[in-house]
């Protein structure tokens, strides 16, 4: 039979078990929270390595496709992609076509076969690329964005987002007064180096344009095409033949409307190549110094007479409105071409139906 102090001694060993199997239970639970807590440390810095390298990696391939973005808008013009896009579209595919009225002008340097024969390949390049340098910034500065480099020669659109006819005539007007500008500050550089200054011509019309994409699956290439395009392009050939510098058609001033200030001469009513309907064609002056705009301008009344004479065939008096013109301003070459073009065509038998353009080839 158990005694009193039996029973003491079981009280206590079942206490000291109890302790020790509470004081277990919190070690095991104080060391399992430890290591969870070490376990979040390692997975935290470990996520936030992997965090960093994928924000190095994210920010790296960010920068690439910045890069890779800027570069080909160097081929193809960011205004060029805004017409894709707002059709929905995100990306550039093969038959890709937009149709828009803008204006066009084209700028080419004369005399350029002759002066590039002069030079070696190497300077040829550097002579062309420092021309181009001094031309892009005048289109751009002016809303407009050039579509291609052909040679020596550049064509640009205006397209003027949200605007209207108006805008898009009067940022291609002052884009060619603007490069008339840059022509001058860069001829005086190149006399001051030893070279021969340079010249160009611009024509500019205005209307409709299809912008698309042609070629093939491997290779293709953005391109504008339309009469229009073919219009502008004949009128700049045609600026050295008027002893012009800037050459628009009657569209570009209709679309310009009668509210901006600039100063034309009527030059002709031509049939370019490639193209049916004849168009009147007219000279900016506004850029020319002001004596020389007064003489140009004060012609402009017996030019237009004579040229309404020529149309209706009237031979003689057409011929003797231009010898009125050219007693006024003789140094004028647009009187003298036009009374060649009459003598010309008045020992020709026409056609019925001549409707007194003159076509030029």
């Amino acid at each position: 039979m158990l005694t009193t102090m039996d029973w003491i001694l079981i009280s206590v060993i079942l206490v000291v078990c109890t302790y020790s199997v509470v004081v277990t239970a919190v070690l095991v639970k104080y060391r399992r929270h430890r290591l969870n807590r070490l376990a979040y440390r390692q997975h935290t810095r470990a996520k936030s390595k992997a965090d960093k390298a994928t924000d190095s990696t994210s920010q790296q391939v960010a920068d690439e496709a910045l890069k890779l973005s800027q570069t080909f808008q160097k081929f193809v013009p960011q205004q060029f992609i805004d017409h894709i896009t707002k059709s929905g579209s995100d990306h550039i595919e093969l038959g890709y076509a937009d149709e828009e009225d803008v204006a066009i002008l084209f700028c080419d340097i004369r005399g350029f076969t002759g002066l590039s024969e002069r030079m070696r390949p190497q300077e040829l390049m550097g002579f062309l690329n420092s021309y181009f340098q001094r031309m892009n910034k005048p289109i751009h500065e002016n809303r407009g964005f050039i579509d291609k480099f052909i040679g020596d020669a550049m064509m640009a659109l205006f397209d003027h987002p949200g605007g209207n006819a108006e805008d898009k005539a009067i940022d291609a007007i002052n884009a060619a007064m603007d490069l008339r500008k840059a022509l001058e500050l860069y001829n005086i550089r190149r006399i001051r180096k030893g070279y021969v200054p340079i010249n160009v011509g611009v024509g500019i019309h205005y209307g409709p344009v299809v912008m698309g994409t042609v070629g093939s699956d491997d290779r293709m290439d953005t391109t504008v095409i339309g009469d229009s395009v073919n219009i502008a392009c004949r009128l700049e050939s045609l600026a050295p033949k008027y002893g012009a510098d800037i050459i628009v058609s009657a569209q570009v001033l209709e679309a310009m409307g009668d509210k901006f200030p600039i100063r034309t001469r009527l030059l002709d009513w031509v049939r370019v190549k490639g193209r049916e309907a004849p168009i009147e064609i007219y000279e900016v002056i506004s850029h020319l110094p002001h004596k020389e705009q007064e003489k140009r301008f004060s012609v402009q009344p017996k030019i237009a007479a004579g040229l309404a004479c020529r149309i209706n065939k009237e031979w003689e008096t057409a011929i003797a409105h231009f010898e009125a013109a050219l007693a006024i301003f003789p140094q004028d070459s647009l009187a003298k071409h036009h009374i060649d073009v009459c003598r010309i065509y008045q020992s020709m038998l026409l056609p019925v139906d001549w409707d007194g353009a003159l076509t030029i080839q």
